[in-house]
């Protein structure tokens, strides 16, 4: 019989013996995450951009995921998976104890953690929950929050865990990502190839992606389909014909974003205001101004047009490798941006010439002169000669003025030195009131950009970007108002609840007459002018040509009622575009393209006629008007009496 002393020892070493391994399982409870609320579990969503009629323009995720329930999912897709994945997942506790026992077998023969023997809940307590380090511990973790899922969980709601959950390859998180990503449809459209192509990809996501490796991809999902056949869960004639389906990598062509410029600058305008890592993952819905079927017509001009120019200039032996074009369409009435190209190529060449490049405008900034002339009270009737002018310099130099055409007029309208981009009359109107005052116009008009109060700056030399020069003509078509450009309409969460919109920015820079006789002088440009090839537009249009020195820079800045577009074509390196390459040429009929289908689905509109003005006809050569139309005369817009 034991003594009471040694009965103390013997109940003091059982204690220790079975209360450490005791107290470490309850650590390992206390350490385990709760599984409660496992069904509310949130991960991170995708945040949508769409254009402007709801379409999806791209999304921003830091996990692309798209959320389905079980019913979305086809019964193929759900039998791929229990196929190749786990075949007893339906009647398995969530732990294969004869798969477990086989595993630690060959785990022990090869000295180290390397046969899996997960079923489908374990790797999804372990998605949830846990790393995927390999140990002891970690193994003991995941087998009890196993047995906790399933005995809290139905077959079905662990399922559709598993497939919402399962990281798949090339950045998509669960089946609809997949499905999206490598076939361009949603789980729900998918066929029995598919569905077995997307079951073979948790193994290896990376190997047996059909963009990666095809072939690789093809094999794991022909093995899908053969244990599916062998399991009597898809019939002979279904297998045969799913397995002769090829795999075929997803077209990069039919990736390509068609508003990749326009993103990049809205990502830039984000960036500013928000944490874009927490923006893009909350699964927020952003509404942008972007008008997708402007933006189809704006890339597709851009495209055929910069390949009939290369045509030309490799006809006059200049190289096209820097050729690029830039493009930017604003709503007059709000300064919602409708449409921006950058660029040629967006996944060569990121850098944005539409906010980023600053080039110099050419004649395109004359009708600032203009506008600046017409607000001190001069008629668009009133003359200004049209004759050789020279300036002499410092250090004995001599700036020579010429006309584009080396004809001149004499003293000619100022009507028709703008619509003729003659420069002689320019400069002499901009000495006449001082380059300050044009600079002092031009900013309130939005031109933010340096501009040097020299006389040069009547012909374009100062440097400005395509966006601000297209926002500054706006005035000209909205009535004298000024309105900032923006891209993103509102932003709304899951429920929603809007959490930013953007305030539409208006300022009235000139006065509504005084802006409808500018609109007037500009669509002279393309009636009687160096536009006239617009003319072909059957709408109320207006717009101004742009050439610099050496054909360096093109352009063509113009608007409807509705629509103010800009388009800038050039070399990255400055060069010359060629002999003859002027707006006209090179950037009016890009122009001519994006503004017909601009206008295609508005209703017709003409340009405002405010009181306080008046129609009457003039004659071209002389600045004589008269009320009654004659043989020589044109019609044009003036002040009345009582507003000069």
């Amino acid at each position: 019989m034991l003594k009471p002393r040694r009965i103390l020892w013997v109940i003091a070493f059982a204690g220790i013996f079975l209360g450490i391994p005791a107290g470490g399982f309850f650590s390992l409870l206390h350490d385990l995450p709760q599984i409660n609320h496992l069904k509310q579990f949130n991960p991170s969503a995708v945040t949508t951009v769409f254009s402007s009629n709801n379409q999806i323009l791209t999304q921003f995720y830091t996990e692309k995921r798209f959320p389905v329930a079980i019913e979305q999912i086809p019964k193929n897709l759900i039998n791929a998976i229990v196929a190749i994945e786990d075949r007893n997942f339906y009647t398995h506790s969530g732990i294969n104890l004869k798969a477990i026992v086989r595993a630690i077998i060959y785990d022990l023969k090869a000295g180290k953690f390397k046969q899996g023997a997960s079923t489908l809940t374990q790797q999804l307590s372990k998605t949830l929950f846990l790393t995927p380090e390999k140990s002891i511990v970690r193994k003991i973790k995941e087998v009890i929050l196993t047995l906790q899922i399933e005995r809290r969980y139905t077959k079905n709601e662990i399922m559709e865990l598993y497939l919402n959950l399962i990281y798949l390859g090339s950045g998509a998180y669960g089946v609809e990502a997949a499905c999206q990503t490598y076939f361009d449809t949603s789980v729900a459209n998918l066929t029995l190839a598919q569905a077995a192509l997307i079951a073979g990809l948790p193994k290896a996501p990376s190997v047996y992606s059909p963009i990666n490796h095809p072939d690789l991809a093809q094999k794991r999902r022909n093995l899908v389909l053969k244990q599916m056949r062998a399991m009597n869960l898809i019939p002979v004639q279904d297998y045969t014909i799913a397995k002769a389906t090829p795999v075929k990598a997803p077209s990069k062509t039919a990736r390509l974003h068609p508003a990749a410029y326009f993103t990049a600058y809205m990502t830039h305008i984000l960036k500013q205001q928000f944490d874009l890592q927490t923006l893009y993952s909350k699964g927020l819905n952003i509404y942008t101004t972007l008008d997708l079927d402007l933006q189809k017509a704006a890339n597709q001009s851009v495209a055929n047009r910069m390949a009939q120019l290369e045509t030309r200039m490799k006809e006059q032996g200049r190289s096209s490798s820097k050729l690029q074009c830039a493009l930017v369409a604003i709503e007059t009435k709000t300064g919602a941006i409708l449409s921006m190209v950058g660029g040629r190529a967006f996944n060569t060449s990121p850098f944005n010439r539409a906010v980023q490049a600053k080039r110099q405008p050419g004649s395109a900034f004359k009708p600032f002169v203009y506008a600046t002339a017409i607000t001190l009270g001069f008629s668009q009737a009133d003359l200004v000669q049209d004759a050789p002018l020279s300036y002499h310099l410092p250090d004995n130099q001599t700036w020579q003025v010429n006309n584009f055409s080396k004809k001149y007029g004499g003293d000619i309208p100022l009507r028709n030195a703008l619509a003729l981009s003659k420069n002689t009359p320019v400069v002499r109107l901009l000495e006449a009131m001082g380059p300050s005052r044009v600079v002092e116009f031009a900013k309130k008009a939005g031109i933010s950009s340096v501009l040097h109060p020299t006389l040069s700056l009547a012909l374009g030399t100062s440097e400005v970007t395509l966006m601000e020069l297209t926002a500054a003509y706006i005035p000209f078509a909205h009535m004298g108002i000024k309105v900032a450009p923006f891209a993103i309409v509102k932003i709304t969460d899951s429920t929603g609840r809007v959490v930013y919109k953007t305030e539409i920015q208006k300022q009235a820079i000139m006065s509504r007459q005084d802006a409808a006789i500018m609109t007037d002088m500009l669509k002279a440009v393309i009636r009687e002018g160096t536009g006239k090839r617009a003319r072909i537009i059957q709408k109320d249009i207006a717009g101004k040509t742009g050439t610099t020195d050496n054909y360096k820079d093109a352009l063509f800045v113009g608007f409807s009622p509705d629509i103010a577009l800009g388009v800038w074509v050039g070399n990255d390196d400055a060069s010359s575009l060629g002999q003859n390459e002027t707006g006209a040429r090179a950037a009016l009929p890009i122009w001519m393209d994006v503004m017909t289908q601009g206008l295609s689905n508005r209703p017709y509109q003409y340009f405002d006629i405010p009181d306080g003005t008046k129609m009457v006809y003039m004659d071209p050569d002389t600045g004589q008007t008269t009320l009654e139309k004659m043989s020589n005369t044109v019609k044009v817009l003036i002040k009345t009496k009582d507003q000069k």
